[in-house]
């Protein structure tokens, strides 16, 4: 083999293989960053990951929220199971019993720890400051 070729040969290989280490850090990256989302129904029916950061949604549901100070307690449903969730932390403006909300947390005993709440709102949603004239 002459020593252009194998200049080349050597060149292509050093470009292959640190593109294939980059596209595995990239992807190791990403799954560290990744977030399963499930409904309560699903989380008491699938094998939920060990250790893993998860976001629930559903509805919370009816008479279902405790306060105490800035601890809150409620129940996320789906209208077929629910679950508890305990979270420490101020809620968005929008969370209230009935409303639609996602739940990023931890699962312990059945118990969902949350991390953070954020509150849903419909597609005719308008913000209470803008009067706007029909």
């Amino acid at each position: 083999m002459k020593a252009v070729r194998k200049k080349r040969l050597v060149t292509v290989l050093v470009l292959l293989l640190t593109s294939g280490l980059g596209s595995m850090l990239i992807i190791k990256a990403l799954d560290s960053n990744l977030d399963f989302f499930f409904t309560p129904s699903e989380i008491f029916k699938d094998e939920l990951p060990d250790n893993k950061r998860i976001k629930v949604g559903g509805m919370v549901l009816e008479n279902s929220v405790t306060r105490d100070g800035t601890n809150i307690i409620f129940k996320i449903t789906d209208y077929k199971e629910s679950i508890q969730v305990e979270f420490d932390g101020i809620v968005p403006d929008l969370f209230k019993e009935g409303s639609g909300v996602v739940v990023l947390g931890y699962l312990d005993n059945e118990i969902l720890k949350a991390e953070k709440v954020l509150a849903k709102h419909d597609e005719n949603y308008m913000p209470p400051s803008l009067d706007i004239e029909k």
